[in-house]
Parts: C-alpha cells; sequence; structure tokens
C-alpha cells in the first residue's frame, strides 16, 4: 500500500473512531477499481468541517465553505469533505448554497458521472455504489450521475470533463449524456477562459489527445472553444506531400502520435506547450488556401502564427507559454531547409529556446505526413553531437570593444556583433584579434 493511500486510510479510522461516517471517494475508488494508481485520495464524512478541524488542528481551511477541509500529511494532502446536498447553481460552477447531507447515497448523487460517484471503506475493504458506477466502467461508459441535463448545466465544464474522461479511459459517452453535451455545447463559454484552458490542456496531454479531439467534434463542442481547429476540417493538401489527407487528419495523425516513444527509447508525456504547438502548427492553412496549378498556403506559418498568438490569449496562457507555442509555429516548417543552412544559422537554430519541442513537432509532422526523417535525424544528431560551446561560444567581441575600436554606438554594432559570431560559429575565427581584424577587414571605419 502507497504511503498517500495508508494516510488516507489513518484519517478515516480516526473519523470513524469518532463517531463519524467516513469513505474513501470520487477517482480515487475509480482508480483503484480500474486496477490504477490512484494520484490522490479524497475522503467523504459526515462531519462538518468544524469537527474535521477539531480532529486534525493542522488543517487548512480554504475551501470550507464548501464543506472542503485540507488535511495535510508527510506523504501528501488529502481532502477531507462533509456529505452534502448542493442547491442550485446560477454560475454554472458554484452551487447558491452548501446543504449538509447526512447520508453518503446523497452524497454521491449530486457528483458528476457514475464512476466517480463510487465510496471505498478501506476499514471493510468494500466498495458501495450506490449510482451503478461499476456497471458503467464495466461497459466502458461515461455517464452522468440522475439527469444528464441537469447535470450539466450545474457546471458547463462537465461537458469538457465528459469528453476527457472518455478519451483518457478509452469509454464511450452514454447516447444520453452526449445529447445533453450537444444541446448544452454553445453554453461553454459561460465557462472561465482559465477552466476550459486547463480541461483543453489535460486532453491534449494525458495520452489519447486524438481521441478527444475527435470526441469533442462529436459533442459540438470543438467549434465552440475552437473553431480555428474545427475549420481544418475538409482542408485539401498537396497529396505528394501529405498522402494521409486533410489538414485535419495530418493533425489527428500527429495528436495520436503523440504519445509514441521518441526514438532515444525514453518516451515522456507532451509538454502542454507542445501538444499545443501539435493541434495549432496548420492553423493558417484554411485562410491561406488556395488552387494555381496546384495548392498552396502561401505565408500560411507567419498567419498561423497570430492566429496561435490570438488561441492562446483567449485561453489565458502565460506570456512564457503563449510565446513557446507561437514560435512553434512559426517555426515548424524550417527543417525542411535545414541541409541548406550556413553552419552559423544551423546552431543558433539548434540553440533556440525549446528546441526539443520544435525537434520533436518536426517529428511528428514527418511521421503524420511522408514519413521522411532524413532531416529530423540530421538535426538530432547535430545537437546530441556537437558540444554545448560550440553551439552557443563565448562572445569573441561585445560593444564596448568597438567603442574601443573608435566605432560609435548604433544599429550597425548590431550588424557587426552578428557578422562576427557568424563568422565564430562557422570555425573561420577564433580569437579577439581574429574577430578585430574580420571588423576592421568588412565594416572599416570612416577616413577622417
Amino acid at each position: 500500500m502507497d504511503t498517500k493511500r495508508q494516510a488516507a486510510g489513518e484519517i478515516v479510522q480516526r473519523l470513524r473512531a469518532e463517531g463519524f461516517q467516513a469513505y474513501l471517494v470520487g477517482g480515487c475508488v475509480r482508480d483503484l477499481v480500474m486496477g490504477r494508481e490512484p494520484k490522490d485520495y479524497d475522503i467523504s464524512t459526515d462531519a462538518t468541517p468544524d469537527q474535521v478541524v477539531k480532529l486534525f488542528p493542522d488543517s487548512l481551511t480554504v475551501g470550507a465553505q464548501f464543506g472542503v477541509v485540507v488535511v495535510p500529511r508527510e506523504a501528501g494532502n488529502v481532502e477531507v469533505a462533509t456529505f452534502r446536498s448542493d442547491g442550485r447553481y446560477a454560475d454554472g460552477r458554484h452551487p447558491d448554497e452548501v446543504r449538509y447531507a447526512r447520508t453518503p447515497e446523497e452524497d454521491v448523487r449530486r457528483r458528476d458521472f457514475t464512476l466517480n460517484g463510487l465510496l471505498y471503506d478501506p476499514l471493510h475493504e468494500q466498495v458501495l455504489d450506490y449510482v451503478g458506477g461499476q456497471a458503467d466502467i464495466q461497459a466502458r461508459r461515461i455517464r452522468t450521475i440522475g439527469d444528464p441535463l441537469q447535470r450539466l448545466y450545474e457546471d458547463r465544464l462537465r461537458m469538457l470533463r465528459a469528453a476527457r474522461f472518455a478519451a483518457r479511459f478509452g469509454f464511450n459517452l452514454d447516447p444520453a449524456t452526449l445529447d445533453a453535451v450537444r444541446k448544452l455545447a454553445p453554453q461553454i463559454h459561460d465557462v472561465s477562459p482559465e477552466r476550459v484552458r486547463d480541461e483543453i490542456l489535460k486532453i491534449l496531454t494525458e495520452g489519447q489527445a486524438r481521441r478527444g479531439f475527435e470526441l469533442l467534434d462529436e459533442a459540438g463542442l470543438l467549434q465552440e472553444v475552437l473553431p480555428e481547429v474545427k475549420r481544418l476540417q475538409g482542408v485539401a493538401q498537396p497529396p505528394e506531400f501529405h498522402p494521409e489527407g486533410d489538414v485535419w487528419i495530418h493533425t489527428l495523425l500527429m495528436l495520436e502520435q503523440m504519445r509514441s516513444p521518441v526514438p532515444s527509447g525514453a518516451g515522456r508525456s507532451p509538454t502542454p506547450t507542445l501538444a499545443l504547438g501539435v493541434l495549432l502548427h496548420d492553423v493558417g492553412k484554411p485562410p491561406t488556401f488556395s488552387f494555381r496549378e496546384r495548392i498552396r498556403f502561401d505565408n500560411h506559418v507567419e498567419v498561423g502564427a497570430k492566429m496561435a498568438e490570438e488561441i492562446c490569449g483567449r485561453l489565458r496562457l502565460s506570456s512564457c507559454d503563449r510565446e513557446r507555442v507561437v514560435e512553434l509555429v512559426r517555426h515548424h516548417l524550417r527543417f525542411k531547409d535545414f541541409p541548406r543552412m550556413r553552419r552559423s544559422t544551423q546552431l543558433r537554430f539548434l540553440r533556440m529556446g525549446g528546441f526539443e519541442d520544435h525537434l520533436e513537432l518536426h517529428r511528428l509532422d514527418c511521421l503524420a505526413s511522408h514519413g521522411d526523417l532524413t532531416n529530423y535525424e540530421l538535426a538530432r544528431r547535430m545537437r546530441e553531437e556537437t558540444p554545448l560551446e560550440e553551439i552557443r561560444p563565448a562572445p569573441l567581441l561585445r560593444g564596448d570593444d568597438l567603442i574601443a575600436q573608435g566605432y560609435t554606438p548604433g544599429p550597425l554594432f548590431k550588424k557587426v556583433l552578428q557578422a562576427v559570431e557568424d563568422a565564430q560559429l562557422e570555425g573561420r575565427i577564433h580569437t579577439c584579434e581574429d574577430a578585430l581584424q574580420l571588423v576592421a577587414e568588412q565594416f572599416p571605419l570612416p577616413r577622417s
């Protein structure tokens, strides 16, 4: 038994010893039933927050107004929530009032989906199922607890969560639940952009991104949250470069390949920025599509970069993450020119921030189209085999050195210093004296 589960069991035992009802609840029970290792453990009890704090004085009461207390433990925090029966959800997220309930059955019936409505008694090693969650897990379906329209209307984010859970576990959406999502899909705009963003990123990074986005499309949510991605559908591509089909199919194949091991064999979950870069890398193709003797997407990279910046802003990404995604979109075609680049240009490309994500996006792009990894392997080997001091050498000259030689600070400095670094990266100069000679030859001072 892992230490976090043991800590949660000890909290349940303490609550029981004081005469309260207490059970493990929610995702941790779902994962245990499915043979998965839970990341966190939550407890549901009839003890009020004040009573929980009295038993565990070091508790954090940040969610006490909703009946939730966090009990810190060395193995990790454990949330302890009082049984409750929620009233109306006027804001589409929080109940207007929190009414404490007396029984665990009342508590689980206000939860979202049946697979998350299971309870577990760790003292008697028994699952309590009042909502048919175990049968739905066996049938591999996501079904709301109670009326789907009511349950989804209470918290519109549950529509995205339904698609995420179905994708993560390889389940289907229950027909009535799917129908309710389709009816309520336009109301996803009532949810804050930050909450939408978090669900989108989870769908992208939990290992089943293609399935997740197919479900979003099937449920009518894709058009609402990412209409630019929806517009990839039906946009034809040159068959000689993209035998797989249109831009949407190409993007889905990349999302599917994201879970495949990288060539090193390590394998890793994609970073959120890489996953968004994959999703949006061709977002500029629909508005730039034209047919003149052949299919063209003139300037789609720059158009796509601007669109990606707008989308990331709409999703409230941090400025750092937004810049990374935009750069992934802007540079994703540069690898096709890699063999013909000057060595200085190659090395500057290799030292870009987050180059591993750029490289991985290119690999996925190739695998989802023509399958030729020649340029990918060339860049990967060069990155691995070139010492860091060659990729990012200490500068031979700085602005102060140019001033000492009699140059006046201004726009010329950038051009001069770049020329010096080009020569250094290409191995044509190695010392400060070499650099000064190059400057004197290429940028001579005017004679007085």
